[in-house]
């Protein structure tokens, strides 16, 4: 008989939750009450309130659409960076995201993932995004890894190792398209 893993079983691994339980429940109410509202087109503010949670983020970053933070206390922003709708950051480690960065619209970045083996236990490891980066619409960014500098990855594509810096990559698994400058 084909084996099943029991979900039962499976831990928090590596993950260690560095926030208490009202902080935790604060963050969920002004998250879906506010920085995930669709009606509030307020950048500032939603920096604002990241900030307010621990979030380092730099100055003239664009936050004009509904977006999803997990744990802004792992999360650091450079200057001048934009996030696009729908954009999720499910950081339960570190997320550095550089300066002049762009994380265009339904962008899922996840510091997390479970085992794929019999326990399933959870993995976390930090997610580095360099300075002048594209991330296009609907990829996806795996833990533990880094984008180097002015890299751009293209729409719909999962990243699941660490891209050198001007390069464009796509697809899944994303693979090196061509030298984004050319000098």
């Amino acid at each position: 008989m084909t084996k099943v893993v029991d979900l039962s079983l499976a831990g928090r691994g590596n993950y260690v939750s560095n926030r208490g339980a009202f902080t935790l429940l604060a963050w969920f109410v002004i998250e879906a009450c506010i920085v995930n509202n669709r009606l509030m087109p307020v950048s500032r503010l939603r920096a604002a309130l990241l900030r307010l949670f621990g979030a380092r983020i730099g100055k003239n970053c664009r936050f004009l659409h509904a977006i999803r933070v997990k744990s802004p206390w792992n999360l650091e922003v450079g200057d001048n960076s934009w996030f696009g709708e729908d954009v999720w950051i499910y950081n339960q480690a570190m997320i550095r995201i550089g300066s002049n960065v762009c994380i265009s619209q339904g962008t899922f970045l996840t510091s997390g993932s479970h085992d794929l083996d019999e326990d399933m236990d959870l993995r976390v490891s930090p997610i580095v995004i360099e300075d002048g980066v594209w991330i296009t619409s609907k990829c996806v960014i795996q833990k533990g890894v880094t984008i180097g500098r002015s890299t751009v990855v293209t729409p719909l594509s999962v990243v699941h190792r660490s891209l050198p810096a001007e390069g464009i990559y796509g697809g899944n698994p994303c693979r090196f398209i061509r030298k984004r400058f050319a000098s």
